[in-house]
C-alpha cells in the first residue's frame, strides 16, 4: 500500500507475489480469496502467461479504477485519523475492562 493508501495495481499489474510482499499480515488463502472475488465482480482481471511456473499478473479494469477513484477519499481518511480511531479504541478498552473488573 502506498503513503496514500493506494494499494500497488494503480500503478498497473502486478503479479500474485508482488502483491503478496506488499500486503504484510494478509495469508495467501486470504488474497486469494479476495483477487477471486475482485475478479468476479469485474474489478480485476487475471491473467496467466503460460511458463514454468506460470506467471499470473493482475491489474484493475477500467470499473476498478472508477471504484478506485470513488474510494480513494474514505481511505486518505482512515489514513489520516488511524492515530484517533487507535486511541478511541484503547479508551473504549480501558472503560470495558474496568466495568468487567468491577463485576
Amino acid at each position: 500500500m502506498d503513503d496514500d493508501g493506494r494499494v500497488q495495481l494503480w500503478e498497473g499489474g502486478r503479479r500474485f507475489s508482488e502483491l503478496r510482499r506488499d500486503l504484510p499480515g494478509i495469508s495467501q488463502r486470504m488474497l486469494t480469496l479476495t483477487l477471486r472475488h475482485l475478479e468476479r465482480d469485474g474489478l480485476i482481471q487475471r491473467t496467466v502467461t503460460p511458463s514454468i511456473p506460470p506467471r499470473v499478473d493482475y491489474a484493475l479494469t477500467q470499473m476498478g479504477q472508477a471504484f478506485g477513484q470513488a474510494a480513494l477519499p474514505i481511505g486518505q481518511w482512515a489514513l489520516q485519523n488511524r492515530a484517533a480511531v487507535e486511541a478511541a479504541r484503547a479508551t473504549f478498552d480501558s472503560r470495558l475492562e474496568a466495568t468487567a473488573e468491577q463485576a
